[in-house]
């Protein structure tokens, strides 16, 4: 998120009673975002954007999947226009936002010209911001009333907004003209104007401070926003901004700053968020696996690896397979490929589906040992454009008790999945409402994994321990299985951000503890983010309908954080950055609206602006010290940092992460406790 403090505070040119003004004539006409080809809006999930078309300073488009803004002239006079009709089955769950403005802002004025341009839906300002959950608006709704709103964070149903009415009055609108909107803001009271007329008053102190944007799910023009405010409140908020910057300032300054490693080009066979790690070569040393992918049918379902790239982390090529092209170099889903030493000799495999077939390639040559053709499609399917599955995704498990994970699942999008041995021999196979990717661990302490997929837990041998698959409308988009709690010998519980479900949270016998509707929940990740709280934290982010919403939630499933650092998704991965045992979680490595925030959703650490790529990243050891490296890239090159300080102690944190071989761009990554001593 992008603060703009000078430009809103300080402007010399700029009355002091005015905090903001603006009338969109700095913007190009046309659509201010424009689709991102056949890629589709889940782009943004996992990979960062600085925008969508036009870059939008100093406002910001909450829901930045939704291309819902666009910008011409009207009587010579610039607008910025809602041009999209309500969705029947998200209305009142979310409405398209058009924000700007800072958190600190406080006991303000905001002034609006709309025009609507339908009446079946609702068209006004929002004010008192805090995410696009909550906030306050007051506006026009269906043609004949006005209505002042509190928008609740936690809402109560599925797909069903949790709204507080706070007042509404008959005032028929029509379509053919601009109605001046005004709001103050004092304290918790609340009066709302039309064309200068006082027509709602309220007092509610739910939000005491935030931003303002445009709202509207029916499509409507805006033009001529102006925020003013007394100049005693404009130098309250502009102490209050200081005062934060200044906080931010200390906690940066006590962390180790991001120091270049190494670097190097991936011409031509680059790709996004599409990568593996592992030791090909056998030396040792982690080296990196591209893919690129042919998306068919419809972009994220049925896409097929069309390269392999092997490099060292000193970019040399180890070897290649298939043709490299930079036009297939991004992607929206999952593809199943992974590094694993699937034989247990000692070397690492490349296990992959490509071609409709399970193979098994030589991790140092790329040469293919062994394969093996999927089952067919199951007729009944909505989509079955080919009669062989395409494979969605690949996890290794320990079902047989072995000494290593040398069970291979497969799965599609988002209902089968099969189960193969090493010599690639299906022994089982399952279904269900499987989501996106498994979590294995040994519950029973016998040696083999049982694993959760979906909202159902299996056994090692193909039984349903229990299942909530058909109780759920919308999928997991990332599960869990640990004793996260912090007190040894604890039962494991199972955890699951559900999409538009939101966060869920079982014992180990299926019993639903929690369930917390706080948006399209995924990418969770589990580690030591708060000190001040014992056991581990789960933080995920929304993103479709509610993007970039940061939840911490305490072992127990308690909400304990919630803020929107952010507009997108991402991965979430935790990062051991100082070795104190203090995780971070990181958004991005853009030097403005990324960095790595702490468990109170600060920004802790910032990326230097060097030029550095930021479409995408992972985060590992790579130097041996414990701490982690983090690597970012884009389709074209790599950067790796690691501190610009060595560490000073006598142990070092050093968590248990999930192996390499089961990545994925959904699955929950955990970041288990320990220690290791440095002398």
């Amino acid at each position: 998120m992008r603060i703009f403090v000078l430009f809103l505070l300080l402007s010399a040119s700029v009355p002091a009673a005015e905090l903001f003004r603006d009338d969109f004539s700095r913007f190009p006409p046309g659509w201010l975002s424009e689709p991102v080809g056949q890629l589709n809006g889940a782009i943004q999930e996992y990979h960062y954007l600085p925008h969508r078309g036009v870059p939008t300073a100093p406002w910001e488009n909450a829901i930045v999947h939704d291309d819902s803004w666009v910008v011409s002239d009207e009587d010579g006079t610039p607008y910025v226009e809602q041009h999209k009709a309500a969705s029947r089955s998200t209305t009142d769950w979310f409405l398209p936002l058009f924000i700007t403005g800072d958190p600190a802002w406080h006991s303000y004025t905001v002034e609006v010209q709309v025009k609507p341009l339908g009446t079946k839906d609702f068209a006004g300002v929002a004010f008192r911001y805090e995410t696009n959950r909550h906030f306050y608006t007051f506006g026009l709704r269906g043609g004949k009333e006005a209505v002042l709103r509190l928008r609740l964070p936690i809402d109560k149903e599925f797909r069903k907004g949790n709204w507080k009415e706070l007042a509404a009055a008959a005032f028929p609108y029509d379509t053919r003209r601009y109605y001046s909107l005004k709001v103050e803001n004092d304290g918790p009271r609340i009066r709302a104007f039309i064309d200068g007329k006082l027509i709602l008053e309220a007092s509610d102190s739910e939000i005491p401070s935030g931003r303002i944007g445009l709202i509207a799910d029916a499509p409507a023009r805006f033009r001529q926003v102006r925020v003013t405010a007394p100049d005693a409140v404009i130098a309250s908020i502009r102490d209050a901004v200081r005062k934060r910057e200044a906080e931010l300032a200390q906690l940066r300054a006590s962390n180790p700053l991001p120091k270049l490693w190494k670097k190097f080009e991936t011409p031509g066979f680059g790709a996004g968020r599409n990568v593996r790690f592992g030791d090909l070569d056998g030396d040792g040393r982690v080296d990196m696996l591209f893919a690129q992918n042919i998306p068919r049918v419809r972009g994220d379902a049925f896409d097929q690896i069309s390269c392999l790239t092997a490099v060292t982390l000193d970019g040399k090529v180890l070897w290649q397979k298939g043709r490299p092209d930079p036009r297939n170099g991004l992607l929206t889903n999952d593809t199943p490929f992974q590094i694993h030493d699937i034989d247990g000799d000692g070397r690492n495999e490349v296990v992959l589906v490509r071609d409709f077939k399970l193979q098994i390639l030589e991790g140092a040559t790329g040469n293919v040992r062994s394969s093996t053709f999927l089952p067919e499609a199951d007729p009944s399917l909505r989509e079955r454009p080919y009669d062989l599955n395409s494979g969605d995704s690949i996890a290794f498990l320990n079902l047989s008790g072995g000494k290593n994970a040398s069970e291979i699942l497969i799965k599609d999008r988002y209902k089968y999945f099969w189960i193969y041995d090493k010599s690639l021999k299906q022994l089982w196979k399952g279904s269900g409402q499987t989501g996106h990717y498994p979590y294995p661990l040994d519950i029973n302490g016998d040696g083999r994994e049982e694993f959760a997929i979906g909202y159902t837990l299996w056994s090692p041998d193909g039984k349903q321990l229990w299942s909530h698959d058909a109780e759920y409308e919308d999928h997991a988009d990332g599960i869990a299985i640990g004793n996260f709690s912090g007190t040894p010998g604890a039962a494991p519980r199972v955890y699951a951000c559900g999409s538009d479900e939101g966060f869920l949270l079982w014992d180990i016998d299926g019993k639903l503890l929690k369930h917390t509707h706080i948006g399209h929940a995924q990418t969770p990740s589990v580690g030591k983010y708060r000190t001040d709280i014992p056991g581990l934290q789960l933080m995920t982010i929304n993103f479709w309908w509610s993007p970039g919403i940061v939840s911490i939630f305490d072992a127990d499933g308690n909400l304990i954080k919630q803020a929107e650092p952010v507009h997108h998704a991402s991965p979430m991965l935790p990062v051991n950055w100082r070795g104190d045992g203090q995780e971070f979680a990181m958004l991005s490595a853009n030097p403005v609206e990324g960095g790595l925030i702490d468990g109170e959703i600060r920004r802790v650490v910032m990326f230097p602006d060097d030029g550095h790529p930021d479409l995408a990243y992972h985060v590992a050891d790579l130097t041996g010290d414990a701490r982690d490296e983090i690597v970012v890239w884009d389709t074209k090159r790599v950067w790796i940092y690691t501190q610009d300080r060595p560490f000073n102690g006598d142990r070092i944190y050093a968590p248990v992460r999930n192996p390499d071989f089961n990545e994925s761009n959904y699955r929950t990554t955990v970041s288990l406790p320990r220690w290791k001593s440095t002398r």
